[in-house]
């Protein structure tokens, strides 16, 4: 398995965003979250960097000749990428959708710099009026997370839909637990991961209050249920850390 993603500098930038106090507004992938997003990311989520190979690694397994791949909600394109390393360089298509222009403008970025042949296509819309078809593998990279939990099922039963027989669906999210000590234990594991990172507990504590309203976690039964409704079957969760975790769904074959 190779890998040919060579970030820039910039990419690097270090997540300040939340260092200073500031007045309680709704956390947004704007061109400030875009730009310190790689460093965000791995020093907020647990097992990211693990999730992301491990897309190469699912891709390469199921990706089926003449269909295409979707990476919805693809942000600066780590797991498009990782999705690009794991398809055939022709036959197949692949496409990445986030409706942040700067995450669009910067995943551009990273994609021209990608050593594959493999085209990439870039769109900028909501996930939820992009056009499927004949899909092989989709990923949902901590993105279902974001959409209306009322328009959840719609989304993913058009994807099942779409889904060639012994297609897969990567699904990652945050979750919620059911038990209230569960819940909370997780959730105090999960802020020594960010301390542990450096995040102070005034980032910490300004982040969580960003993403109330806007980063919605549901439970692992509440998942397996709506995928099941959709129409995807054998649902099996492959990696978890903490209140993180990653799952694969599939289209009968």
């Amino acid at each position: 398995m190779t890998d040919n993603r060579k970030p820039t500098k910039s990419a690097q930038a270090l997540d300040t965003l939340y260092a200073a106090d500031q007045p309680r507004q709704d956390f947004r992938f704007d061109a400030a979250v875009a730009r310190v997003f790689p460093d965000m990311i791995r020093r907020s989520v647990p097992g990211y960097t693990t999730i992301i190979p491990m897309i190469q690694v699912i891709t390469e397994q199921y990706v089926q000749p003449g269909s295409r791949c979707y990476d919805l909600g693809c942000s600066l394109g780590a797991s498009t990428l990782a999705m690009r390393h794991g398809m055939p360089a022709s036959g197949c298509t692949l496409t990445g959708v986030d409706n942040s222009d700067a995450m669009i403008e910067r995943c551009e970025h990273f994609i021209a710099l990608d050593d594959h042949p493999l085209p990439v296509e870039l769109r900028c819309e909501d996930i939820l009026d992009t056009p499927i078809e004949n899909a092989s593998v989709t990923t949902l990279n901590f993105t279902l997370q974001f959409v209306d939990p009322e328009r959840r099922v719609e989304l993913l039963a058009r994807i099942a839909a779409a889904t060639r027989p012994g297609g897969v669906l990567i699904l990652s999210e945050k979750i919620r637990f059911e038990s209230a000590n569960e819940q909370d234990t997780q959730t105090r594991l999960h802020h020594e991961f960010k301390r542990a990172n450096g995040y102070s507990d005034m980032e910490i504590s300004q982040k969580r209050s960003a993403l109330e309203q806007v980063l919605i976690p549901e439970t692992l039964a509440q998942h397996r249920q709506r995928l099941e409704q959709a129409g995807f079957e054998n649902i099996m969760v492959w990696y978890q850390c903490f209140n993180f975790v990653s799952m694969l769904a599939f289209k009968p074959a």
